[in-house]
C-alpha cells in the first residue's frame, strides 16, 4: 500500500503561484509513476501531469503546459507541482495519483487540496 498525502493548496490571485507537494509512505521501494488530476465542480477529473519513476519522462495536459512544472525527489518520496500564472481556471480540488511505473494505471490517490484562484 502506498499512502498520499497532499499539501499546499490555498487561495491566490490570479497570475499568481503556487507550489503542491505530496508526499508518499509506505511501500514506497516500488517504482510509482506519479501524477496530479484535478477536478472543478461539475466537471470530470483530469489528468494534469504526470512523472515517470526516474524523472526524464513527464506529461501535461495542453491547458497547463508553459505553466505547470510537476517534479520528484525520490529520496524524500515527494512529488511537486509548481504552478505558475495562475488563472480562475485552474481553480479545482488537486489530487495526487501514483500506479506502477511504465503503465497508466492509477492505484493509489490523495484525498485531494483545494486550489483556489481569484479574478
Amino acid at each position: 500500500q502506498l499512502q498520499l498525502v497532499e499539501s499546499g493548496g490555498g487561495l491566490v490571485q490570479a497570475g499568481g503561484s503556487l507550489r503542491l507537494s505530496c508526499a508518499a509512505s509506505g511501500r514506497t521501494r516500488s517504482n510509482y509513476f506519479m501524477a496530479w488530476f484535478r477536478q472543478a465542480p461539475g466537471k470530470e477529473r483530469e489528468r494534469v501531469a504526470r512523472i515517470n519513476w526516474s524523472g526524464f519522462s513527464t506529461y501535461y495536459a495542453d491547458s497547463v503546459k508553459g505553466r505547470f512544472t510537476i517534479s520528484r525527489d525520490n529520496a524524500k518520496n515527494t512529488v511537486y507541482l509548481q504552478m505558475n500564472s495562475l488563472a480562475p481556471e485552474d481553480t479545482a480540488v488537486y489530487y495526487c495519483a501514483a500506479g506502477p511505473d511504465g503503465t497508466y494505471s492509477v492505484n493509489y490517490w490523495g484525498q485531494g487540496t483545494q486550489v483556489t484562484v481569484s479574478s
